[in-house]
């Protein structure tokens, strides 16, 4: 029954989605963003907004993919595993250089955005929207991720689903689920950073530390994916010759 269909469809992206939340890549990223953190609420804040970046490419480019009822090349899928590996690399360098610098929290910057004024720690962008502050780095960061993985969320929904609300309903509750879950994990990750940041030679390490394994993931991450696109660049000169 479609109304059967609409419903196990939404229960299971949001349970997925919150297990999605939690893969290496996903907590890699985050934590190499908590890391400076010395709050919790800003600390969920981050997460949410990869949340809210991963799930806008993600359904985006999933409701497309739905509607023509299509999957997504994997040279394509490639290219976008690719780009997670190379964000990796650069946040945990971005990291491993911040910790030999100065440390994880950083000299702390006043500056102007209209009539708000307020202090930020340097270095860190975001964007004004009212009264409210929007991280764009986690957002820019979700977004790539929900890219990655676009294609083979949706092939599985066109598999298991069938109806194309199912579907949809689907990937908004995935995301949402992977939304809530990054924001509550981000929240927890920044308690105890915040109790950590008092003392700076401990601070300096954990940035550090989160840096080098999460420049060893990027590495790792990038590999396999790498590997197919330049053998399926091979073959095809071969062929061509």
């Amino acid at each position: 029954m479609p109304g059967l269909d609409l419903l196990a469809g939404s229960g299971l992206g949001s349970l997925l989605g919150m297990r999605h939340a939690l893969e290496p890549d996903h907590l890699a990223a985050v934590t190499t963003m908590v890391s400076r953190e010395r709050s919790s609420l800003r600390a969920a804040w981050l997460g949410l907004c990869w949340g809210i970046g991963h799930t806008a490419s993600l359904v985006a480019v999933g409701a497309v993919l739905i509607l023509l009822r299509a999957e997504m090349p994997t040279s394509l899928t490639n290219v976008f595993e690719i780009a997670v590996s190379v964000m990796l690399v650069g946040l945990g360098v971005r990291a491993i250089r911040l910790a030999a610098q100065q440390g994880p929290a950083g000299p702390l910057t006043v500056h102007r955005h209209g009539r708000r004024v307020h202090q930020r720690p340097t270095g860190t962008a975001h964007v004004h929207i009212g009264d409210w502050t929007l991280a764009h780095r986690p957002l820019l960061i979700g977004m790539v991720h929900g890219l990655a993985g676009s294609g083979a969320l949706t092939a599985l929904v066109l598999a298991t689903l069938p109806t194309t609300t199912a579907r949809v309903a689907y990937l908004l509750l995935f995301g949402l689920g992977s939304t809530i879950s990054m924001a509550a994990m981000s929240g927890l990750l920044g308690w105890p950073l915040a109790r950590l940041g008092s003392h700076q030679v401990v601070a300096r390490a954990v940035s550090f530390i989160v840096g080098v394994a999460t420049t060893l993931l990027g590495v790792a991450w990038g590999y396999a994916p790498l590997a197919t696109l330049i053998g399926s660049s091979v073959q095809a000169e071969f062929a061509g010759s």
